[in-house]
């Protein structure tokens, strides 16, 4: 039995003009769920199966206490919600369950009816908004490596070649003491360059020529890459999701971007027991614009690479995509730039988490919309 069977309005349908209000509920982003006695789930809309990984058949007459940890601060709104006859809400609150991974959210609890005993919860997933605000942020941080890298290529290259050509000729007739110190200022110069040639990647504006592809064909080529090299000590677990729709990306560059994150993950773990876990799942409620053509797009492929290392450091994970920050020793702090641009180009939005145990990065990408086109 549903909320709608036990409080029909009436004459709903001149109030609503022949819209079902069940199909309204259920075309909403946000998790929508009816509580009664005992917490009782009596409704549950698209986005709460969604939620819960569970249809609405197996949800309805369920206890939420099954599916949210039975400390959880939600519970206790819900309980003033009923206790008062009002509405009560609050933001970053941690929603987890047994079946369910740890998100931020804004929760609100509203009484159907006065003595009802029912009480409709909402759950607006804030960490999505965080996602599209630190894309954005990305997007700006590459961008200024796009002007520094064209300055760059201008400006530092020619001059390097002089001075290298120069260091060359003195080579001819040196002693063995000077002939070092002109192959080290030759060495210097050709680290310098390749290190501008990585930044001219940025230099691209261009956005890239995209196609449907199956997103597994590229996870499964960096990993036999990195298996085959630099992450030969890693032990690899891939979790796919067969069912995903095919992705609407460029194929070199989807694989550079799943490249230098495996290849990140392969440094921060231990040359024992180092493992890295690769996962797809098809997620829903995540919209962003395109770069360059202001249409808005749909990311519900999600990408996970997660590694078991010592994680990132706190004051450093707000920065990562950032130009220069980088955690190695050696490293020139590029390569998740670059991630952050390519993905950026594609529309999608690349995202991570870490802590102690280890640190997960998320990518969410657009999906193929050529067979829905087709079909119209």
């Amino acid at each position: 039995m549903s909320v709608a069977d036990d409080y029909a309005f009436d004459g709903a349908e001149g109030l609503f003009s022949g819209i079902d209000p069940l199909a309204v509920l259920n075309s909403l982003g946000d998790a929508v769920f009816a509580i009664g006695n005992d917490n009782v789930i009596r409704y549950a809309n698209t986005a709460a199966e969604q939620l819960f990984g569970m249809g609405a058949p197996s949800l309805v007459g369920a206890s939420l206490e099954g599916f949210i940890t039975d400390d959880n601060p939600l519970f206790f709104i819900i309980k003033q919600s009923k206790k008062f006859g009002a509405s009560y809400a609050e933001r970053d609150v941690r929603i987890d369950g047994p079946r369910l991974d740890e998100r931020v959210m804004s929760v609100r609890a509203e009484p159907v009816s006065e003595g009802s005993g029912v009480v409709v919860v909402s759950l607006h997933e804030q960490t999505l908004a965080r996602q599209i605000d630190r894309q954005l942020e990305h997007r700006g941080a590459a961008r200024s490596v796009t002007a520094m890298a064209s300055m760059l290529a201008h400006e530092v290259k020619n001059p390097l070649s002089g001075i290298r050509g120069a260091a060359q000729l003195l080579e001819d007739g040196a002693d063995e003491d000077a002939t070092q110190l002109t192959q080290l200022i030759c060495d210097e110069a050709d680290r310098i360059v390749s290190l501008v040639n990585r930044m001219e990647a940025f230099s691209d504006e261009r956005l890239p020529e995209r196609s449907a592809l199956n997103i597994h064909e590229v996870l499964d080529r960096v990993q036999r890459l990195a298996e085959s090299g630099f992450a030969r000590h890693v032990r690899f677990l891939a979790l796919y999701d067969p069912s995903l729709p095919l992705v609407f990306g460029n194929r070199d560059q989807l694989i550079q971007v799943v490249l230098n994150l495996v290849k990140n993950a392969a440094e921060a773990v231990e040359e024992q027991g180092g493992e890295i876990r690769l996962e797809t799942r098809y997620r829903h409620g995540l919209r962003l614009a395109l770069p360059g053509t202001g249409e808005r797009v749909d990311l519900p492929i999600e990408i996970t690479i997660r590694d078991n290392g010592s994680g990132v450091p706190a004051d450093l994970r707000p920065f990562l995509f950032d130009p220069f920050v980088t955690t190695k020793k050696n490293g020139t702090g590029l390569g998740l730039a670059l991630v952050a641009k390519l993905v950026g180009d594609h529309g999608g939005v690349v995202d991570l988490d870490s802590d102690g145990t280890g640190t997960e990065f998320r990518v969410m990408l657009p999906v193929d919309a050529s067979p829905l086109e087709d079909s119209r």
